[in-house]
């Protein structure tokens, strides 16, 4: 059974080009311990979202994971939301969909953060280490951040959100 951390890794190795960085380099990007990496990894590959080589290196399997944030992410991870808070801006509110949708009479989804900048709704991450691993890696947290748009958006925002996962996917 798939645990949300398990998605951060899935995300965070679809933007591998090359050769897939060690459990150690995923572990540290993303706030986890290696061994929860190499689990992820495990249950990803048995849900058919990874493959892993002779040398147990892990690839993503991209088709697979869009269609599981299609179809699946919002019921098996569903988005919890909270009181006002301040935090990092996700789903509508951050980039890459901050240009594309407009929600002037809502305040923006944050995930809570204490270095955040923004006041808004708590959006609380898919994980934790979430909102520490996309200030890190700017190209991980606009793939979180149209994932919680999938996750917990209306129809419109789930519609663009995942057309341009569908683009940053198949690169």
């Amino acid at each position: 059974m798939l645990r949300p951390q398990d998605l951060v890794v899935l995300m965070r190795l679809s933007l591998e080009q090359g050769l897939p960085p060690t459990y150690a380099v995923l572990a540290g990007e993303l706030g986890l311990t290696a061994s929860e990496v190499h689990a992820g990894l495990e249950r990803a590959a048995i849900a058919q979202l990874a493959r892993k080589d002779k040398a147990g290196k892990a690839t993503v399997v991209r088709e697979a994971l869009r269609m599981f944030v299609q179809h699946g992410a919002r019921y098996c991870f569903p988005a919890t939301r909270g009181e006002m808070t301040r935090g990092m801006p996700t789903s509508y509110a951050a980039a890459p969909l901050k240009d594309l949708i407009m929600q002037p009479n809502e305040p923006p989804p944050v995930w809570p953060h204490k270095a955040g900048s923004v006041r808004g709704a708590a959006f609380y991450p898919l994980y934790p280490t979430v909102p520490d691993a996309a200030a890190r890696n700017p190209a991980l947290y606009e793939l979180l951040v149209l994932f919680d748009a999938v996750r917990g958006g209306s129809p419109r925002e789930r519609a663009i959100a995942l057309q341009v996962l569908d683009e940053r996917l198949a690169s």
